[in-house]
């Protein structure tokens, strides 16, 4: 697992130009690369100084630091999908096929809940197909837990993740128009095939991206044609209890979209919760005090999503 998430830092910071290049959706102001790189750099540098050999205890804790430091849409989620991943794999210090197809299967269900819309094409779709394909494996072969199998599992997660993101282009209209796929999308297959190469002590598939629309390394960065975005991205992480946590989400429903809210670890006080909030907003005062009236956050930050696409030619 240490491993895993130190080669994913890797892969992702080596990428990142390009994931920025193809990022127009759900907002394109290009930083899908930058996002994910830092998002998984902290979750690497909590798991380097973890000491547990529970691969439960050691996900949970490379997921809590993701989450505190989880940058954009992307890298939410998969902060998101570390925690959930993290949850059949308590008690355990080997990786097999089964526990693989119920981690991604927790990882796919969280995953979904925790936004508001979900959305086919997008990193959800992905994550529910390397799900779907770790599963078929695993059934295929009746639970068998041998190294074998499990190298059969992570084949057919990725293989599955690759025939998802190649679809993403058809899925929104967005990415369609743009000829390109889901940047997510592709991160998180760059994520899962890192996984398989460092377990079966392989490189990443060279192959992997040859072909996926728009990834190609003398295409321009497609998202500094698009139209400039106004508003904010506003993040933080709260305590709060479910119930005040789901009056929160129908407040910042109201007040915004690309709305993200995940448990992140539950508290000494009785039903109470650490939750890491994202969400596009107009009204930046308007939503932080929609936070404030529920509690007070932390690690708050507000990012001008028009500045992000500064370079504009209309801007």
């Amino acid at each position: 697992m240490r491993r895993w998430l130190a080669r994913s830092e890797e892969t992702l910071g080596n990428h990142s130009d390009r994931l920025n290049a193809i990022n127009i959706f759900p907002v394109a102001d290009g930083d899908t690369g930058t996002n994910l790189y830092l998002t998984v750099r902290a979750a690497n540098r909590a798991a380097q100084e973890c000491q547990s050999s529970d691969l439960g205890v050691l996900l949970s804790v490379a997921a809590q630091a993701a989450m505190e430091e989880a940058r954009g849409n992307s890298g939410t989620l998969l902060a998101v999908l570390l925690a959930a991943m993290a949850e059949p794999l308590q008690g355990a210090n080997r990786l097999s096929a089964p526990l693989l197809a119920s981690a991604l299967r927790r990882a796919q269900i969280r995953s979904w809940s925790a936004l508001s819309d979900p959305i086919q094409g997008t990193m959800l779709s992905v994550l529910e197909s390397a799900a779907e394909g770790a599963a078929t494996v695993d059934d295929a072969l009746s639970g068998d837990d041998s190294n074998r199998a499990l190298a059969m599992a992570l084949d057919g997660a990725v293989e599955a993740a690759l025939a998802a993101v190649v679809k993403t282009e058809y899925q929104l209209s967005e990415l369609e128009r743009a000829q390109v796929v889901d940047a997510g999308g592709v991160g998180l297959l760059l994520v899962l095939d890192s996984l398989r190469a460092v377990i079966l002590h392989q490189d990443l598939q060279e192959d992997l991206l040859d072909g996926l629309a728009g990834y190609d390394v003398h295409k321009p960065h497609i998202h500094e044609e698009m139209p400039v975005v106004d508003g904010v991205e506003v993040m933080c992480t709260i305590n709060l209890s479910p119930l005040d946590a789901a009056s929160l989400r129908m407040k910042l429903d109201e007040l915004g979209n690309s709305v993200i809210m995940s448990p992140m670890v539950q508290l000494e006080a009785p039903d109470f919760y650490r939750w890491r909030v994202h969400v596009h907003a107009d009204a930046p005062e308007q939503t932080l005090s929609a936070i404030r009236a529920l509690g007070e956050p932390s690690n708050v930050t507000v990012s001008d999503l028009r500045a992000a696409t500064h370079d504009h030619p209309d801007s």
